[in-house]
């Protein structure tokens, strides 16, 4: 069997290589949460703050259906509502879809429909996410994050195009894209594509149903949150649309400046699987090696990206709350450097931006850019 043609079931990880690390980690995490009485789960704090992001997506949604008439002031509820639409993303429904934001996995479920409020798919996000991207995190071929198709070259085992020479200008505006391609095309693609490799079946679900659900959630977004802003608000037809685009750039460009700076970067290593499916490396400690985090020392934006600035701790432990990433972040740094692993963090958001714009640069101008070892 090819490389090439490997699929997911495939893929395995080394238990021969640092296998005591995560061992020794996770009981360090578990007996954190013991000895000082807290759930792994979410807490008061999450629930404010599910109401805070809830708060400014759908209250400006409602005042541009009805009382809004002046058009900077629409234009600047629009935005707003990227900004709320962006934080349900990343700190409300990251969270319910890995099963970490409440131990009553009926609340997990339901909060966790939240994302067909904004465009997206939980079926195919959680397939994405947590089955390809978590389990095989830069692996080439497996890890969908690092495959964006011919418009970026993420990874340096993939083919370098003439136009990836410009990727370190162009990839900014691409991410404002993201989220457009989630309530048009991608999800009906991904589900196409799941059904194909046999993924559904991890989500208990059959394709005629994912993909009836897919068409309805699309069908009902787009009547809502296009379709009734330009039947009911004030302001005029085009100037929605513009507010509509904008709202969905800056959800976009957060969101792909939020991920893709924590394993796009010159410290990661990309592991590649031989013909076999075998990857020469322990999961845990190739999470960090392709894990990074930033700005761990900034409280409000923290809060507002769901902890995903602790990429590191979300990976080894993705089904613990991100209220807790803080805490249990001197755990792992701790034990990584007992057993001599790295534990990649830049100080500030900025130098994550920098490097992660510096590997664009080499990725797009080299065949072997630095990450590949």
């Amino acid at each position: 069997m090819s490389a090439e043609k490997l699929q997911y079931s495939d893929i395995k990880f080394s238990d021969k290589h640092n296998e005591e690390f995560y061992k020794v980690l996770r009981n360090r995490v578990m007996g954190y949460f013991k000895t000082s009485g807290k759930s792994r789960f979410g807490n008061a704090n999450m629930v404010i703050k599910t109401i805070f992001m809830f708060g400014i997506y759908f209250i400006p949604f409602a005042l541009l259906l009805t009382v809004v008439t002046n058009p900077f002031l629409a234009f600047g509820l629009w935005c707003l509502m990227g900004f709320g639409m962006a934080g349900i993303g990343l700190s409300v429904m990251h969270d319910a879809n890995h099963g970490a934001y409440s131990k009553n996995q009926n609340v997990n479920k339901w909060v966790g429909y939240i994302i067909h409020t904004i465009g997206g798919s939980d079926i195919t996000w959680r397939i994405q996410h947590n089955v390809l991207h978590h389990t095989f995190t830069n692996v080439d071929g497996m890890d969908e994050d690092i495959d964006p198709g011919k418009s970026m070259r993420f990874s340096p085992h993939a083919p370098r195009l003439k136009g990836h020479r410009f990727q370190h200008i162009y990839a900014w505006f691409l991410y404002g894209l993201m989220t457009i391609l989630w309530f048009t095309n991608k999800d009906i693609k991904q589900v196409n594509r799941y059904h194909k490799m046999d993924l559904l079946k991890t989500q208990g679900i059959s394709y005629r149903k994912a993909l009836a659900g897919i068409i309805l959630s699309k069908t009902l977004y787009v009547a809502c949150l296009l379709g009734l802003p330009l039947l009911l608000s004030p302001v005029s037809w085009y100037l929605t649309l513009i507010g509509f685009f904008v709202m969905h750039f800056i959800a976009g460009v957060w969101l792909g400046i939020i991920f893709q700076p924590a394993h796009c970067v010159p410290s990661s290593n990309y592991p590649r699987p031989d013909a076999s499916g075998n990857i020469e490396a322990d999961w845990a400690v190739s999470q960090l090696y392709n894990t990074a985090n930033f700005a761990p020392g900034a409280r409000f934006f923290t809060w507002y990206v769901g902890g995903l600035n602790y990429q590191v701790e979300h990976h080894l432990f993705p089904n613990i709350c991100h209220v807790h990433y803080r805490k249990i972040s001197k755990i792992v740094r701790e034990t990584a450097s007992e057993y001599k692993l790295p534990y990649n963090s830049f100080k500030t958001f900025g130098m994550a931006l920098k490097e992660h714009g510096k590997m664009l640069y080499n990725l797009g101008h080299y065949d072997n850019a630095p990450g590949l070892h």
